[in-house]
């Protein structure tokens, strides 16, 4: 939803209905996961993508229909592993779509939520998919506020509640409720869409594999920082744009700054006086990955400095070091891709083996 945000925010504003297409469930093993997304506008323009194959040709014309009648539909596309790569789930499964016209009448609050989504202020968005409640209908749901409805004020109350706390999590979700709301039913089904800000990835050591770790970790939508104590090496022009330059003492900066469960954090310092407080500090606080490189000597150094410096040997198990997978890396870019890897296999309970020698699902339903 992210990436196709801009057109859908020009649309709204030339007052153009258009169809937006959501993923809200998925079974077994499926390429796009809840929340994936894709419109359909003015001239046929499409944006975004629901399943990467050819169910998006069913679904451009589902949402060219919902667009005209103004009706939200609720569909599911399914098919078996041998006949699903010729329809276009490429992995089998099933998913199932929940299609709605977004006007300024259907949805007024589309705009306050996109301007949301977009400054990284953190926002949940509530669609009823199913039952005895208007289907489409959606509540936008902020820590301090909302607007918009799903119909009776009971239901918008429960709902609100629960999105707040999926908000939290950054987690999107299908959640039951009876007709107002009452939690022991399961009449009504309603999509929770969480925009949470962007996880942060902190690079540590303004170096040239620093540049690529940087580079990568922006494509795959983390917010960036680099920060080194050298100011000759930490400099904007060594970055690409949008990445945070800090110059401070890596330790100094990561104890002045917030971490969370999805925080990424690669120390490529190689330097014991930097790299040892730093981690000190980083093995002790939250994070989703922590990483950093040297040789397995300069491994066995490192820990041996830490567990002197009083660190349990569960703090010291969250290190991952020599950090990423082991692909023959050479140059920093190379050396990006390997740690990327590792990130993402964290992140997904993944093993990083070829996929030739593994079985069963290739794509994850949930993080572990």
């Amino acid at each position: 939803m992210r990436e196709i945000l801009p057109a859908l925010e020009r649309w709204y504003a030339a007052g153009i209905p258009f169809g937006l297409a959501t993923v809200v469930a998925v079974s077994r093993s499926a390429p796009r996961g809840p929340g994936a997304a894709m419109a359909v506008g003015p001239d046929d323009e499409v944006v975004g993508s629901v399943s990467g194959g050819c169910v998006e040709g069913a679904v451009f014309e589902l949402a060219q229909e919902v667009a005209a009648s103004g009706e939200a539909r609720l569909e599911t596309f399914g098919y078996s592993d041998e006949d699903a790569f010729a329809v276009g789930l490429t992995c089998g499964g099933e998913i199932t779509l929940l299609v709605r016209p977004v006007t300024a009448a259907t949805d007024p609050a589309f705009d306050a939520v996109a301007g949301s989504v977009a400054a990284g202020e953190p926002v949940t968005v509530a669609t009823v998919v199913d039952g005895p409640a208007p289907r489409g209908a959606t509540l936008a749901v902020w820590p301090d506020r909302t607007a918009g409805t799903l119909g009776t004020a009971g239901l918008d109350v429960a709902v609100s509640a629960d999105a707040r706390g999926e908000l939290a999590l950054g987690a999107s979700v299908l959640r039951h409720y009876g007709p107002h709301g009452e939690r022991r039913e399961d009449a009504v089904t309603v999509f929770l869409q969480s925009f949470a800000p962007p996880p942060r990835m902190l690079v540590f050591g303004a170096i040239d594999y620093a540049a690529s770790v940087a580079r990568i970790g922006d494509f795959l939508g983390y917010r960036v920082t680099v920060c080194d104590a050298r100011p000759v090496f930490a400099t904007p022009k060594r970055f690409p744009a949008g990445v945070e330059v800090v110059v401070d003492w890596p330790h100094r900066y990561l104890r002045s700054t917030g971490t969370d469960d999805r925080t990424v954090i690669c120390v490529l310092t190689h330097d014991p006086k930097f790299d040892v407080p730093l981690l000190e500090e980083a093995l002790r606080r939250p994070a989703a990955y922590i990483g950093a490189m040297g040789s397995r000597r300069t491994h066995d150094e490192r820990r041996a400095r830490l567990a002197e410096a009083g660190l349990s040997g569960a703090e010291l198990a969250r290190l991952r070091s020599p950090l990423g997978l082991d692909l023959g890396a050479r140059t920093p870019e190379e050396v990006a891709v390997s740690v990327a890897g590792e990130i993402v296999a964290l992140r997904w309970g993944g093993t990083g083996a070829p996929l030739t020698g593994t079985a069963g699902a290739i794509h994850p339903t949930a993080a572990p």
